[in-house]
């Protein structure tokens, strides 16, 4: 296996394989433009996280700044947003569904290194992939940790660390992140009520 061949299947990797240095360099030429650009080049940026990402939606947002190890590992749906300084480090694949917003500083981590001192300090280090669903919303702070799965309409509160599964329809928050509860139809009706107040 190499290096990345390694990495992606979760065993232990060296990052300063030639391949993988290699891939690095050109996420971080890409993410240094695109954390250069202006408010009047959305398609300039829209391009630079094309070339970035393994795949996009049509319509998505980020707001720069933005890091990420590789870029190339990462997989967003329609309609994505993510604000201030979202950070994704990629060494494994990392898959957002359709309709998923970040607060600023949301942060997805796929990294992770032995607990073993000695093993660690050879520089081995291995990854899981995380993946969330549609309608999700992560508020600001939250951090996500390796191997984690977000189901589909959920909101994490902001400044939650998420170390395991959460599933779908559900509301949580915490360290560790917990659910709190399910969202209800109740929770619908009270929001659609709100939407009809500001139409009229």
């Amino acid at each position: 296996m190499t290096e990345k061949e390694r990495m992606l299947s979760g065993n232990l990797y060296l990052a300063s394989d030639k391949e993988l240095v290699e891939e690095h360099k050109k996420s971080l030429r890409l993410t240094r433009l695109f954390n250069t650009t202006t408010e009047e080049e959305i398609e300039y940026r829209k391009q630079l996280i094309g070339e970035l990402f393994e795949k996009t939606g049509k319509q998505y947002y980020i707001e720069p700044p933005f890091r990420c190890d590789y870029g190339c590992h990462i997989s967003i749906g329609e309609n994505f947003f993510a604000n201030y300084d979202c950070i994704i480090l990629d060494v494994n694949k990392v898959k957002i569904g359709n309709n998923v917003m970040f607060g600023p500083r949301v942060t997805i981590y796929t990294a992770g290194h032995p607990i073993d001192a000695g093993v660690r300090n050879t520089l081995l280090e291995y990854g899981k992939p995380v993946t969330i669903g549609d309608d999700v919303w992560v508020g600001g702070s939250t951090v996500i940790n390796p191997g984690v799965t977000i189901g589909s309409n959920v909101v994490i509160g902001s400044g939650s660390v998420v170390t395991k599964d959460i599933p779908s329809g559900v509301i949580a928050a915490g360290n560790p992140c917990k659910v709190i509860r399910e969202i209800t139809e109740k929770d619908r009706e009270f929001w659609l009520q709100q939407k009809e107040l500001y139409r009229n």
